[in-house]
């Protein structure tokens, strides 16, 4: 989901992966409850293995940039999609690439 009162042309973005955001499915069963976050957690990054090449693709970002920003269109700060993609991506830097 694009984020909430952000204009894709006043967005200067320069690349959404919109493939790494949670299913559908997913994100209503969170619903923003924080009492299944570690299962949502868990379920996302399962999510997310399933799309190795997006996830490598952020480190690739990451690395030619230095800093990339994670989108969300959540208005919980500390539990949303890209708080969980920051800690997955945390994560995977400590494997080797080839591994993802």
């Amino acid at each position: 989901m694009w984020p909430r009162g952000v204009r894709k042309e006043d967005a200067k973005i320069d690349e959404w992966i919109r493939d790494l955001a949670p299913s559908t499915g997913l994100r209503k069963w969170f619903g923003h409850d924080v009492s299944k976050w570690t299962e949502f957690k868990r379920r996302y990054g399962k999510e997310v293995e399933n799309v190795p090449h997006l996830l490598t693709r952020l480190l690739e970002l990451e690395r030619k940039h230095g800093v990339i920003t994670l989108l969300f269109a959540a208005k919980d700060t500390s539990h949303n999609n890209a708080v969980a993609l920051k800690e997955l991506l945390r994560e995977v830097r400590k494997r080797p690439l080839t591994s993802i």
